[in-house]
């Protein structure tokens, strides 16, 4: 699920709504405007402490098209981190079609949501998963849990529970994120109030424990990104820079 370096394969996150969970409070799409976001990123992996930073471009063409661009680059080693994620917008929000990944010392992978057969399609796998309608990759799901809050509003609060399903590399599956509450976050750009969302692997996975911070005041812009794993990594990503 990681590369033995760094846990980098979540960083540019995360999620999509279900049939099953709560969708649009008042039925509407509420995107972001293009935006890009800048971070800082602080890791330890096996207790060695790592900085880099990152980079996310979030396009939004005539709100009929998106595209998020994500890079990340670590001291010593440059550049580990490629995704991509392009689609179209729908009642759902975000419609994926393509999410591209390219990971330090591992080759490409690109995931498809073939629309016209309605599977999502792996090229490391030879799983397929039904489009029902909401599904996300991993880069797209960020900002369709972006989306969400935006439209949400009053409803997006302390202890609501959001249902997601999200597609990877090689398989896709159904993540759950709960609204932990408000907080104030330190950061280069200040002082920021945001709302604070924890997605906690299911009780019988060792799997990866993801936070994330919006700032209602920003936009919704994700601020900060938080990664742990159960051995102690944890990769840290905390915004320093916005730009639209």
């Amino acid at each position: 699920m990681r590369h033995p370096i760094f846990c980098f394969k979540q960083l540019c996150l995360v999620a999509s709504i279900s049939l099953g969970a709560v969708a649009h409070a008042d039925n509407s799409i509420n995107l972001a405007p293009s935006a890009e976001l800048n971070f800082n990123i602080k890791a330890k992996q096996k207790g060695i402490p790592v900085s880099g930073e990152a980079i996310v471009k979030w396009q939004l063409n005539d709100k009929q098209n998106y595209s998020v661009i994500t890079e990340t680059r670590v001291m010593l080693f440059g550049k580990i981190l490629d995704a991509s994620s392009y689609g179209s917008i729908d009642e759902h929000g975000l419609a994926p079609e393509k999410f591209v990944e390219k990971r330090f010392g591992k080759t490409e992978s690109v995931t498809r949501f073939d629309r016209s057969s309605k599977t999502i399609q792996f090229t490391d796998s030879s799983e397929t998963y039904p489009i029902k309608g909401g599904e996300q990759d991993r880069t797209s799901a960020t900002w369709q849990l972006v989306t969400l809050a935006r439209a949400a509003n009053d409803k997006f609060k302390a202890g609501s529970e959001w249902k997601m399903f999200v597609a990877g590399r090689r398989d896709a599956e159904p993540w759950s994120f709960k609204v932990s509450g408000t907080e104030t976050l330190s950061t280069p750009l200040g002082e920021l109030a945001t709302i604070h969302i924890t997605k906690a692997p299911p009780p019988d996975s060792k799997g990866q424990q993801l936070e994330i911070w919006l700032a209602p005041k920003l936009e919704w812009y994700p601020v900060r990104l938080k990664f742990s794993d159960a051995d102690g990594d944890t990769v840290d990503q905390v915004i320093s820079s916005i730009k639209k």
